[in-house]
């Protein structure tokens, strides 16, 4: 019998400086088996870096929401859509092959690539080239000592207070604060 996604819930209070973007959020998140939560906690913080582009991109008349990820790997981990279905966002996480990204940039108006992990410098010295020619394809890198400070966050039931303010994402959740700080590599 295959193991069954696990269910966690998450309420975003985002106040998002840079872009004079406040509102909460509401998800549900099914984590793949074999999804860790250091991953699921990078596609939290994926989403509410870029949650101000459901205003600026779609005036407000979109929907941010999260993918099937692993389950299907023709859906991003992270999307934005405008009112009429089209992909204003592809948002993926992880270290994946020069393929499915080409594909995520033919689908989409941007796509943004976070990757995290202690093999991410040797996985983007491999791939670094081969993406030159995705004009619309941003590769953002977590740095380890990040995503291991995000651990103790990843509860079934999370309710995490956002502030993103000159470009750090400051993720707590009352008792415990995180600064996210990606650093561009494309």
């Amino acid at each position: 019998m295959a193991t069954k996604s696990t269910i966690f819930k998450a309420s975003l209070a985002i106040a998002d400086i840079d872009h004079a973007y406040y509102a909460n959020h509401d998800f549900t998140l099914a984590r793949h088996p074999s999804e860790t939560d250091d991953r699921m906690m990078i596609r939290l913080c994926a989403l509410a870096l870029h949650a101000h582009q459901l205003k600026t991109d779609c005036a407000g008349d979109g929907t941010l929401a999260f993918g099937a990820g692993l389950s299907n790997p023709d859906e991003p981990d992270v999307w934005l859509r405008d009112f009429t279905g089209r992909v204003r966002l592809w948002i993926e996480v992880g270290q994946p092959e020069e393929k499915p990204l080409g594909k995520a940039c033919s689908k989409a108006d941007a796509v943004a690539l976070y990757c995290f992990g202690s093999s991410a410098d040797v996985w983007w010295r491999g791939i670094q080239g081969k993406l030159t020619r995705f004009h619309h394809l941003d590769v953002w890198n977590i740095p380890n000592k990040t995503t291991q400070a995000l651990l103790p966050l990843a509860q079934r039931s999370m309710n995490l207070n956002i502030t993103l303010q000159q470009g750090v994402l400051m993720m707590g959740d009352g008792s415990l604060q995180v600064d996210v700080e990606p650093v561009r590599w494309k």
